[in-house]
């Protein structure tokens, strides 16, 4: 009976599942006119499958297997263009549309050279494409857009339970993030502000299209960061239907709806909740986090010529202590003795216009984004005592952007400008210990600042396109300060260039100088209320950045690559800290702030190595990847002598791999190498001392000896396993993500404490104005499984 019970219920699976082929419908237009494009050929890149576009443009793909394809486009007088990267699903329709540019060669010129690993004129070299299958099925990422990043070559990790980025041994605050062409100033929960990291991916992946990814060769209207660039660009709405998709991952369970306003327009609108609250108070954690974001993106075709989309984004994030734990441990003791609580939440909206013309088309965009960041701490926990800490501040900028592009004629043209307004609000209190003594800074700050910027970027290619070459500039000024009010004073040249040396091999570089503003805490600071801006001087100015980067590439075939490029950076003017001699490249992984304090721009930094990269896609169902940075990271201290930055961990490698087993499973593994992470030992003499112990519980460090000591290295290996169930009107894509899964424990630098094993506070019995602090071996690294699961109809 048993077994007839099961059959049953196996059959009736079967059937339900039984229809699993999926669609594609999109839209060809031309790049420049926004024309649609009739009779061009569609095909299944890697197949022999393919459709033509009508009178209008659109096109459709029926019975298509589910999986993850990109399209490829070919019609007379244009050039072969292959899409991003799209997934199928079983009885869901995938939408895109595709922009063809015009080609500048007449037919019998024309070399086609299909190519998954295409790149554009402006950045031949340093960049990459995140498509849908990395984000979606990446092992120990969990869908989190950040985390997938960390997976590229040059960019390195810190703590894996954040997301800060770190490029090519550069600081967390030298990025820069666009979505759909507004520029997003944070893209994690939990932000450092002044910095871009935090503790979880804001962007929902369910709007993401694709990712380009620049670490050097940053186009004129993109290249205002001095390490990477992260472009996001999201999908549109699907025009068949409503579609709702709910997904419960490793943290929080989000809610996305997207579908038609109309002929012509479509909507994603999405929300998330955390629950990583209940979560670590049922296990015991110190702290409590809870976040909730909300997404949106709206666009419509006006008509022919124009285009309109508006994108929203905001988080709304609090971290409480869990004071409540019962017999705390030492670690639990620790935490609680210095973190303070988080209370903050941002936004970012924008409108994008876009206007089509006979020879070119151009871009505007207007947009609007707010952080309010907030942190307190009573001493002891105790809120009937002074607070040692009360911080809130407000950064809100107001933009407005012009791109015109001329994307075809004997020269690709691009030039534009845009204005910021911002506004600066802080509310401090802190109690610091200095010179021998604790100190009070008690201030308040409300700044006004308008800025500017402009571009140009001409590109051309010669000798039947193998020799393309780019010439970009830029500059940028504010009103801080009469120095950094000058743009020519940040006038931002960069030249990139690439040579084919036949069809599988090219030569390509790039030399470019950039410049970046000081973040909003640094230009506010104050030590007292309407007193002077401390850092309002002219010495203050932009930081600077030279890259110098060549690389060959060699492509054996049209899903493989092999690259291996060399960088050197090296900074100028980089902000220096007044009271702890070092450069502020190496601050910005801390929860809170950075930034607010006395600064000088006289620092110098230089990083440099070598990035090897080796990828294969769509072989055999399988996708792997390799990748290995051998790297340098240095920056000056006050004394103007070279020492390691946090971030030089001079080894970076990854192995990715997944594989496609039949009947929509799925499985996919990534093993991580870092090398060891410079520190920095501790003043012991400073530290003991009750006065300077009790305004802050943890230990000060010896500056003298700044990062003279490092950790051994450390590895990790992710494990996830997909799989996907279609049924008539509905799927479900359940997962499991094994993060550490050999349980890998990985040496951080040591926790001290002023009391014993059991909490008690240790006074030094030779002298009653310092404890007696105890160094406690800090280990971190567990294996952390998490079960997901997608429902969509």
């Amino acid at each position: 009976m048993k077994r007839q019970l099961l059959l049953c219920i196996l059959l009736c699976f079967n059937l339900l599942t039984w229809s699993q082929k999926g669609s594609i419908k999109g839209r060809i237009f031309n790049e420049k006119t926004n024309q649609p494009l009739e009779f061009a050929n569609i095909i299944i890149q890697g197949t022999l499958i393919g459709s033509t576009s009508d009178l209008d443009g659109n096109f459709t793909f029926t019975g298509v297997e589910p999986g993850f394809m990109r399209l490829q486009v070919s019609y007379i007088g244009y050039q072969t263009t292959v899409t991003s990267e799209i997934q199928v699903q079983g009885n869901q329709t995938a939408f895109i549309n595709i922009a063809v540019p015009e080609s500048d060669f007449t037919l019998d010129e024309i070399v086609i050279r299909p190519d998954l690993f295409l790149k554009k004129i402006e950045s031949p070299i340093s960049t990459l494409e995140i498509g849908v299958q990395e984000i979606e099925k990446t092992a120990g990422a969990n869908r989190d857009v950040s985390k997938v990043v960390q997976t590229l070559p040059g960019v390195g990790a810190t703590d894996p339970n954040r997301n800060d980025l770190i490029v090519r041994g550069g600081g967390p605050s030298e990025n820069v993030f666009y979505l759909d062409g507004v520029e997003i100033p944070i893209i994690n929960h939990f932000a450092t502000q002044g910095s871009s990291g935090g503790a979880v991916g804001i962007i929902n992946p369910d709007f993401v299209r694709e990712i380009n990814f620049y670490t050097g060769a940053f186009p004129a209207n993109l290249g205002y960061a001095l390490s990477s660039v992260m472009d996001i660009r999201q999908k549109d709405g699907s025009s068949d239907r409503v579609h709702t998709k709910l997904s419960v991952g490793a943290s929080d369970a989000a809610l996305t709806i997207d579908g038609p306003l109309g002929k012509n327009s479509s909507f994603i609108v999405s929300a998330r909740q955390s629950y990583l609250q209940f979560l670590f108070d049922f296990i015991g954690l110190p702290f409590l986090p809870t976040y909730n974001d909300f997404q949106v993106k709206y666009k419509t075709r006006i008509n022919q010529k124009n285009e309109l989309t508006f994108i929203g984004i905001g988080a709304i994030d609090d971290m409480a202590l869990n004071t409540d734990l019962e017999n705390p441990d030492e670690g639990q003791r620790y935490l609680l003795s210095f973190l303070p609580t988080y209370e903050q939440w941002n936004y970012a909206v924008g409108l994008v216009w876009k206007h089509y013309a006979d020879t070119h088309y151009d871009t505007w965009v207007l947009s609007r984004n707010m952080l309010r960041n907030k942190n307190y701490k009573y001493p002891n926990n105790d809120q009937n005592q002074p607070k040692l800490s009360d911080y809130e501040s407000d950064e809100a900028e107001n933009k407005i952007r012009f791109e015109r592009t001329y994307p075809s004629g004997p020269v690709k043209i691009m030039f534009g400008a845009g204005l910021n307004y911002a506004h600066y609000t802080n509310a401090t209190l802190r109690r610091i210990y200095a010179n021998n003594q604790v100190n009070t800074i008690i201030y308040n700050t409300d700044l006004n600042l308008f800025s500017y910027r402009a571009f140009l970027q001409l590109s051309d290619s010669y000798l039947n396109e193998d020799l393309r070459v780019s010439l970009g500039i830029n500059l940028m000024g504010n009103t801080f300060n009469q120095n950094m009010s000058n743009p020519l004073n940040q006038i931002s040249p960069r030249l990139s260039g690439s040579y084919s040396l036949n069809t599988k091999w090219n030569i390509n570089a790039n030399i470019g100088r950039y410049s970046m503003q000081p973040s909003y805490t640094t230009l506010g600071y104050r030590e007292i209320s309407n007193g002077p801006l401390i850092n309002q001087k002219e010495s203050l100015t932009h930081v600077y950045s030279n890259h110098f980067i060549t690389g060959l590439e060699f492509k054996p075939s049209n899903n493989s690559r092999i690259t291996l490029e060399g960088f050197l950076k090296t900074y100028d003017h980089y902000p220096m800290s007044v009271a702890e001699g070092i450069s502020m490249a190496s601050k910005g992984t801390d929860y809170g702030q950075i930034g607010d304090e006395a600064i000088q721009s006289t620092g110098k930094g230089r990083a440099y190595g070598l990035e090897w990269l080796v990828k294969i896609v769509d072989w055999r169902k399988s996708n792997l990847s390799m990748t290995y940075t051998l790297f340098r990271s240095e920056f000056t201290d006050a004394q103007g002598t070279y020492r390691p930055s946090s971030w030089d961990t001079r080894h970076l490698l990854n192995l990715i791999g997944s594989y496609n087993i039949a009947k929509s499973w799925n499985i996919a593994a990534r093993w991580r190498f870092v090398g060891g992470q410079p520190y920095t030992p501790i003043d012991e003499e400073l530290s003991s001392r009750k006065e300077a112990w009790d305004i802050r519980s943890q230990p000060y460090l010896d500056y003298s000896q700044y990062n003279g000591l490092r950790l051994p290295n450390a590895t990790q290996l992710d494990i996830r396993i997909d799989k996907e169930f279609y049924f008539e009107k509905w799927l479900l894509n359940a997962y499991v993500d094994v993060q550490n899964a050999y349980n890998f424990k990985s040496e951080n630098a040591p926790m001290y404490t002023n009391t014993d094993e059991n909490g008690t506070t240790q006074t030094d019995p030779n002298d009653s104005d310092r404890y007696i602090l105890r160094s406690v071996r800090s280990v971190g690294g567990t294996v952390l499984p998490t079960i997901g699961i997608i429902i969509k109809f």
